[in-house]
């Protein structure tokens, strides 16, 4: 069995920084790294420190801010495993969580509340929510991959987290009684709902591909304010449309075989922006399990090869939205999308 790599420290934001004013260089050598993160397991991934974990409970990293071949730390996606019977430490955070399951059956406890799930569905961890994940199969183990926007809190000094300790009378000296916490939050978000039922939802035929709207802004009544999540479905031999998208996109592979193609962009900065399009690309192979991330302001597209359809998980940063980047540039068609709807 191959050892397990492994770092003593966690890196929750990674520093940007240059010699002078442009940041050109920094954005050359992102560009220059892999973009594909081959499938792994508890055995082959790297482990971190995560969350205060039961010892049965295993995770292991895909995209971080701690990669020496950094991509991005708008996303960061890591895998939870639960062993049969078994559940990770009670603890919190102030950042959000989502969970989607690949594997198995179980329930979260938020706060005191059971929320069920089994593979297929996707799970909202809302900020400042106490919360364990348990595996209620006495047979089969449960596994899901987790997308967290992370990074955003800790840039805006939100960093409390840990596991459940409550207050000794020692150490409450000094402060009043205690408050709900909840009480911030913005109003209505704790009555959104906290599992979406991937497979009750419809297949919609865009311009770009065959999409599941799992999570996004235009849904108000979810519990999640951070990441965008969506389904994709290419057919046999299809591909997406080619388009380009400020934000960074991580695209986790639920099945079938394909390629990524990626052409990079310049800005041009004259009487106002202009970007311009490298007529040079390069292509990211991939399989079930792998990751391809495509960097900011990159045109891409997604091609199903080897004879069967490619269904993926696409998901952004929804601060993109927030800081003005809501347009999609479609530079090219997809195929026909509804061979696979």
């Amino acid at each position: 069995m191959p050892k397990v790599p492994t770092r003593s420290g966690r890196v929750f934001l990674r520093e940007v920084s240059a010699d002078g004013y442009s940041l050109a260089e920094e954005r050359e050598r992102r560009l220059a790294r892999p973009r594909s993160r081959r499938a792994t397991t508890a055995e082959t991934g790297l482990q971190l420190p995560l969350s205060p974990d039961h010892s049965a409970s295993k995770a292991w990293w895909v995209l971080s801010p701690a990669d020496d071949e950094f991509l991005t730390q708008s996303l960061e996606v890591h895998f939870r495993e639960l062993p049969p019977g078994e559940a990770n430490t009670t603890h919190g955070h102030q950042n959000e969580a989502l969970f989607y399951w690949l594997e198995g059956t179980g329930y979260d406890e938020h706060d005191g509340e059971r929320f069920a799930w089994t593979a297929g569905d996707a799970v909202f961890v809302p900020v400042d929510t106490v919360h364990a994940h348990v595996n209620s199969s006495q047979q089969e183990r449960a596994v899901a991959v987790v997308i967290k926007a992370k990074s955003a809190w800790m840039y805006l000094g939100l960093l409390s987290q840990g596991p459940v300790e409550p207050w000794s009378q020692e150490k409450a000296k000094g402060y009043g009684d205690r408050l709900d916490w909840a009480q911030m939050w913005t109003p209505g978000l704790a009555g959104g709902k906290t599992v979406i039922r991937c497979a009750e939802l419809p297949w919609q035929v865009t311009e770009h591909a065959l999409e599941r709207d799992i999570t996004s802004s235009n849904q108000t009544d979810h519990r999640n304010s951070s990441v965008d999540l969506a389904a994709l479905r290419i057919p046999a031999g299809g591909w997406s449309s080619k388009h380009l998208h400020t934000a960074d996109e991580v695209l986790f592979v639920l099945s079938g075989h394909g390629h990524v193609r990626q052409w990079d962009t310049r800005h041009e900065i004259a009487d106002r922006y202009y970007a311009r399009v490298s007529e040079e690309h390069t292509d990211w192979d991939f399989g079930p399990g792998d990751l391809v991330h495509v960097p900011t302001s990159t045109a891409h597209q997604i091609f199903a090869d080897g004879g069967g359809q490619v269904e993926l998980l696409s998901a952004k940063n929804r601060l993109f939205a927030a800081l003005g980047y809501r347009g999609v540039l479609t530079l090219e068609p997809s195929s026909d999308m509804t061979a696979g709807s």
